[in-house]
Order: C-alpha cells, then structure tokens, then sequence
C-alpha cells in the first residue's frame, strides 16, 4: 500500500485558475478536459509548490499567486506552498515556516515524482539508475562502502601521521634540519633579540661618540696649519706692539690659553678603548641572525620558540607513529585487496541484477506501445556503480542514452515500463500525457498498466484519451469557462453521469445518447476487469 499521498492540491489566481482545488485519494486519478483548459497550467502548479516552475506557470504568475500541496506521509502531513510577494517574489514555506525553492525541490524529491513528456524523466542522474537497479536485484553494498570508509579513514590517519613511509622520512627529515638550524642558534630567551639590539645602540652611540670628539679636537688644535688654535695664535702674533694694543693681545691670548686648556681636557676624554669594534660587528652579526630566524619562523622573535616547541612535538610525533604507520601501511594495503575483492563481487551482482531488471522492464514495452524499441540497464566501473539506461526505438536502429533517443511520449512510457518492476510505495507518481500519439488498444493497454501501478502507489495522470481515464478510480475534470469577459478554469470531481459524460465527450467530442452509451460500457468493462 502506498506510503505518501498527495492529499490536496491548490491552486489562486495562476493564469486562467481563479481557485482551484483537488483533493485526492489513494488509487489511481485522472485529470481531463478539452484542449486548452487548463491541465497544464494545473500541473504547472502543483510544480510551482513542489519549488520548480515550469515555462506555462512563470507566466501564468500574479500578484495574488498561491499553489500549494498537502502530503500525508506515515499519517503525518506535510504543506509545500509558494505564494507571491508584495515585492513580486515567490515566497516558500514548509509546514508554514518559511524556506527557499532550494528547500521545496529538496523534500519534493522525497515525495513526488512527476513524469512529463520532456523535462521528465526521473532517471537522468546515474545515481538514480543504480538505486533502481541494487533495490530490484537486492544488491547490498554495505560492507563495500563500509570497507572504503575504513580505508579513507585509514589514509587519513596515516597523512596526519605523515603519509607513507617515504613522506614519513622526509617530513622528518626537514623537520631534523630546522630543529639543528635552531639549536646552532643557541637561542636563550624572547628577550635576546630586544637586548642585543639595545647593547648594539648603546656600543653604536659609544663609538660614533668617540669619532666626533676626536674630530672636535683635531678641528681645533690638530698638527696642521688649518687648526683653529693655531690660527687664532697666529694672529695674536701679528697683532701691532704698541702699548694701545696690549690690553686687546693680553685678552686674547689668555682667551687662547683657556681654549687650548679646554682642548686639552676634550682630548684627555679620547680613549680608543672605551669600545670594542669587534664586539659591536659581534653584536650586529647575531642581530641579523636573529631577525633572519624571526622572518623564517613566525614573522616576530616570540614565535621563533613556539615553533620549536612545536617542532620537537612534530619531531616526537612522526618518531612515535612510525611503528603504528608500518602497522597502518600493512592494514591500508589489505583494505586495497578486500575493496577490489568486494567491488567486483558488488559489479557482478550488479550486472545480474542490470540483466534481469532489463528482461523485466523489456516485457512491459509492448504494453506500453513501445513494441518494437529495446532497453538495457548497463553497469560500469569496478564496482558497476556507472549506470545508465541504453534505448533504441526502433529494430536496426542504434542504441544509445533513454533522453537522448526517446521522444517526449517514448520517454513517459518508458518511465511507466520501469515503474510497474519498481514501483515505490514512498512516492507519488505524475504522468503528464503518456498516452500521447496512442490510441486505441494501446491506450487501454497504459490505462491498464497505471491503473495495476496504482495498487502500489498513488498515481495521478493528465490525459486525453478515454480508454486511459476509464481505467482510473477517480476523475477530475477541468473546465474553461468566459464569466463577465473573462476566462476562468475551474476544476471539480465527476462521479457517476458526469463521469459518464466526460468519456463521451472524450470518445465522440459531443455528448449525446450514442456516446453516453459506448462511455457506459468502457466504464463497466473497465470496472469488470478491476474488480
């Protein structure tokens, strides 16, 4: 019995749907009505709350929009609904509270499948073949992908640890290096550095001291003619001697004694030995090296000693997984066998399973108008999980991908050819016009087919032909209707005669006696064979 039904459906001001609502039972429900009413547009709705939108309801939107698609899954119901925005935005909400049309595609996919004629087809990803194909032949690859995850796992520690062995060994090996290129450092303490350049200042402002004091003295009384004293002792000399002047030569001359006074005690302060140059290229070769270590190591001196540490921790770390990694080397190369062992294993049921769930689903074409065309589920890769679905329409004729060789009609009735082998209760089936290009026998023959699908889950289809709707258990008619200038698409529930009435407009295109009469007999043959 199915699990997940589409309870109702509704649709506000979507085009030509005013309001419109369904609500439906489990069993198999068609929708029909004349060309143009509206059972696209219907659809297009019940895509709109499923978070899609198809070309016919984008342009159907209004400021009003609302659709909306209450589920019941495991007795608990679940509302999908977009509506429109004061900003004309479509709004989502899950259960009322608000979502993203992300958020809707994603439970949709849980719950409704919808079969259309060319954007349809529910098996386009390779995933979704292959889960076909292990629920069909009851392919259990668990222990593989347990198997796999042990193995990442596996390898995940072992890169943690250092990689393989040859990584192992050579991380180990430049962590070796650096630790030797700062133990040769003979670093002492974060403070080095700030002190050696502050020692270096002071023995650089010492000795830059010295320079200048001894360019002061040579300036003022060096052994040369250009000395200041001496010059100034020159012209005292050439000074007049008449009495007038020997108050003016005393001055000055006593002026030269003092300043030569004063050159002297300067020069007594020169001691070429009050520094030490080699201690300050000393001290400037190890500042360089500091900074040097501070730029390779953590960008400031402070980080130079937590990456030491760091590095004895990686140094002990690679040391002490070394005996685990050999053991982990040996248990990764096992796991390697057993996942090559376990994905043939997998492959060859999978291909067994591929090979029946084709024989199965090649019985159901001809029932479904497909009499002459072929299909095959083809399993690849080591582990056959590269599924897909190969076609041909015709004898003689290629095969090649299911979308690119079926047409829009091929492909809904191939999806109702799988469906009846792999039918789940856990979603709801759409079928937009799979019964296009049919007629007659063959169009029973589907209505058949979705009416024996319908036994294991929900089934709605859109369709135009009678043979198809009179196989349903219920049918719902949509109508076009000019109200005050204005077109309006209604859609209700037809049981008994009006039920009757629509088959024989579906059979005749008019409604009279003779039509109600055949539309009488396909729904008691129908009912007949179901029941």
């Amino acid at each position: 019995m199915p699990e997940v039904l589409l309870r109702e459906l509704y649709a506000r001001a979507l085009g030509v749907i005013s309001d419109a609502h369904l609500e439906l039972a489990p069993g198999f429900s068609v929708i029909t009505g004349e060309t143009g009413a509206g059972k696209t547009l219907l659809l297009g709705a019940l895509e709109l709350a499923l978070g899609s939108e198809s070309p016919s309801s984008r342009l159907a939107l209004t400021p009003d929009t609302r659709a909306v698609a209450l589920f019941e899954r495991h007795g608990e119901e679940i509302v999908l609904a977009r509506e429109s925005s004061p900003n004309a935005r479509l709004r989502s909400s899950i259960n009322a509270a608000p979502t993203s049309a992300e958020g809707l595609r994603t439970l949709a996919q849980e719950l409704i499948v919808i079969h259309g004629q060319h954007d349809s087809l529910a098996l386009r990803q390779r995933s979704d073949i292959l889960r076909l194909v292990d629920a069909w032949g009851g392919v259990d690859a668990t222990e593989l992908d347990d198997t796999r995850r042990r193995l990442r796992e596996a390898r995940q520690f072992r890169d943690e640890a250092g990689g393989d062995a040859g990584q192992r060994a050579r991380e180990r090996e430049f962590v070796e290096f650096q630790l030797r290129e700062l133990a040769s450092a003979e670093l002492t303490t974060p403070a080095e550095l700030p002190d050696t350049l502050r020692e270096l200042e002071r023995l650089s402002e010492l000795r830059d001291g010295q320079s200048q004091l001894l360019d002061v003295v040579t300036e003022l009384d060096g052994d040369h003619d250009e000395a200041l004293l001496t010059k100034l002792a020159r012209a005292v000399n050439r000074l007049p001697r008449e009495s007038a002047y020997d108050d003016a030569r005393a001055l000055l001359a006593g002026a030269l004694d003092q300043a030569r006074d004063a050159t002297r005690e300067l020069a007594s302060l020169s001691d070429p030995e009050i520094f030490d140059q080699q201690r300050i290229d000393d001290l400037d070769a190890r500042v360089a090296l500091l900074q040097a270590l501070a730029r390779k190591y953590g960008g400031s001196f402070d980080q130079v000693f937590a990456v030491r540490d760091q590095l004895h921790e990686r140094r002990q770390t690679l040391l002490d997984h070394d005996e685990r990694a050999q053991r982990l080397d040996g248990e990764i190369a096992e796991l390697e066998v057993r996942v090559g062992e376990l994905a043939a294993s997998v492959r060859r049921a999978r291909e067994e399973a591929a090979a029946g769930l084709s024989r199965a689903v090649g019985s159901n074409l001809e029932r479904v108008a497909l009499a002459n065309a072929s299909l095959r589920f083809v399993v690849e890769g080591g582990d056959g999980s590269d599924a897909q679905i190969l076609f041909s329409p015709n004898p003689g004729q290629g095969e090649g991908p299911l979308a690119a060789l079926a047409s829009g009609g091929e492909l809904s009735r191939v999806l109702l050819a799988i469906s009846l082998e792999t039918a789940s209760p856990n979603v709801v089936a759409v079928f937009d016009e799979i019964d296009a290009g049919v007629g007659g026998q063959v169009a029973q023959q589907i209505g058949e087919c979705l009416g024996e699908l319908a036994q294991y889950q929900q089934v709605l289809a859109v369709t135009h032909l009678a043979s198809v709707a009179a196989c349903a258990d219920h049918h719902f008619v949509v109508q076009k209707e000019f109200v005050d200038g204005a077109t309006k698409t209604s859609v209700r529930r037809v049981d008994a005669e009006e039920r009757v009435a629509e088959i024989a407009r579906m059979l005749a295109g008019t409604i009279n006696s003779e039509s109600r009469a055949l539309a009488a007999r396909l729904l008691a043959r129908e009912q007949g064979i179901r029941s």
